[in-house]
């Protein structure tokens, strides 16, 4: 993943230390103005079930980041920007009680992504046709600029 050329549109970085991870962010951004979210789950549970969504709130709108944990042995996260998204926080509550907090990322522009990707498999769709939403794992981080002109600290 760290050694294969970006996609179109595609600005990534190979974070090796949450300092190289943070530097790239704040540089990609053009701000220190930023919050970071990541997926909540209160518990593991190992069957797959169905979720009932409680609330959904819009985080952020525009450019932003996602880092993603890289299995190596020792900490790489894989952090990009594949271009125009939508950052929703996704409160729902499992069939056995388990409450999760849930990054949602959407893909606003998907014109320049690879029609064999798996999502446009899944979908029957083209790149460009639809925004393409996605939950984040509980190991990835979405990073934005923050809205406020205070440095905002994010409860999720």
């Amino acid at each position: 993943m760290c050694e294969e050329p970006a996609g179109n549109g595609e600005v990534k970085h190979c974070a090796t230390s949450l300092e190289s991870m943070i530097d790239f962010t704040l540089s990609h951004l053009g701000t220190n103005k930023i919050i970071a979210i990541s997926t909540e789950v209160e518990k593991e549970t190992p069957e797959v079930q169905t979720y009932t969504i409680e609330k959904v709130e819009e985080k952020a709108n525009g450019k932003g980041v996602v880092c993603h944990k890289v299995a190596y042995p020792y900490a790489v996260h894989f952090c990009h920007d594949v271009g125009s998204t939508r950052t929703f926080m996704v409160s729902m509550v499992g069939a056995d009680g388990t409450k999760v907090n849930a990054v949602s990322v959407c893909h606003e522009d998907t014109a320049s992504m690879n029609p064999k990707a798996l999502p446009f498999q899944l979908l029957n769709v083209k790149p460009g046709d639809k925004p393409i939403c996605h939950f984040t794992l509980d190991d990835q981080i979405a990073l934005f600029p923050s809205q406020n002109t205070d440095l905002q600290v994010a409860e999720n």
